[in-house]
């Protein structure tokens, strides 16, 4: 009753409140700084953890330079481009070969991030120049005598395989029986018909292409059109003279960017650099074709 009378029962239950609010907040700062103290300890585990990462990745990144500059340090022994009789006789000289059985490997790479197991095998860390070569043909032999890789003008399907000597197709390396071998180019066209190393017939021609734009004439685009159609109609003369060709296998080399509207004619196709006359430039364009390039391990 005198509490009452003096006050104080309000005074204690506003105490009580406020003590409640107090505990309250305590309770809230508390876990408000365990929260804080997790986040900190989070923070450093992730921090270490990234460090450890970071690390890893230093690592790898040196081991990764340190491959490559073994590879950049690796180099074919000799380099060699052979045509003509000394073609013939490295090619002799392959084909003499005689091991025990399995002991001569001879494989044909066409992509050089796909080498087969027999090949890692065979020539282990020197199997990235056989990967620099691709595609190539590779010999090698079970003694470690004859490591090799020749880039033949006439590419066959890729195979491995070991035998008691080289498997050499000469028609690989070397122009046989009667053939057609054609230029093309957006603005000339050669081809001629072989038998072996000679030509037995000839038929060329070349179209003159606007070189430039004029100034005062029609517009860019306009200009571009008209010598895209010139180029066209220039192929269809060039696909009408392959067509009528004497012999029906056909190499055909060139230019890269228009070999593809003809190569549907063709037994093989390869870009080359020929320059001149019509006449001229064939007898450029088949000595690129027919040589080879010979890579020692």
């Amino acid at each position: 009753m005198l509490d009452d009378l003096l006050g104080r029962t309000e005074l204690k239950e506003r105490i009580e409140e406020l003590e409640a609010d107090r505990e309250s907040l305590q309770a809230q700062l508390d876990a408000e700084q365990q929260r804080r103290a997790d986040a900190v300890t989070d923070r450093q585990q992730a921090q270490r953890r990234a460090n450890k990462l970071e690390d890893r990745v230093e690592e790898l990144e040196d081991r990764v330079e340190r491959l490559d500059d073994a590879d950049r340090s690796q180099q074919f022994r000799r380099e060699e481009t052979l045509r003509g009789r000394r073609l013939v006789e490295v090619l002799d000289r392959l084909d003499s070969v005689e091991t025990e059985p399995e002991g001569a490997l001879t494989a044909y790479i066409s992509d050089e991030h796909d080498l087969p197991d027999k090949i890692r095998e065979a020539v282990g860390e020197r199997a990235a120049l056989v990967s620099r070569a691709a595609p190539c043909l590779v010999v090698a032999d079970d003694a470690g005598l004859i490591e090799a890789c020749l880039r033949p003008p006439v590419s066959p399907e890729p195979f491995a395989e070991w035998s008691d000597g080289f498997r050499i197709d000469r028609e690989w390396f070397r122009p046989r029986g009667r053939y057609t071998l054609a230029l093309v180019r957006s603005d000339l066209f050669a081809m001629g018909t072989y038998e072996g190393d000679e030509r037995v017939g000839f038929h060329g021609f070349d179209s003159a292409l606007k070189s430039q734009h004029s100034k005062g004439g029609f517009s860019q685009s306009r200009f571009e059109r008209l010598r895209d159609e010139q180029i066209d109609d220039h192929l269809d003369r060039c696909r009408a003279a392959l067509e009528e060709r004497e012999a029906d296998r056909l190499y055909l080399v060139g230019e890269r960017s228009v070999l593809g509207e003809v190569s549907d004619l063709a037994t093989v196709t390869s870009a080359v650099d020929a320059t001149g006359s019509p006449e001229e430039a064939l007898g450029d364009a088949a000595e690129q074709f027919w040589r080879v390039q010979l890579r020692v391990l």
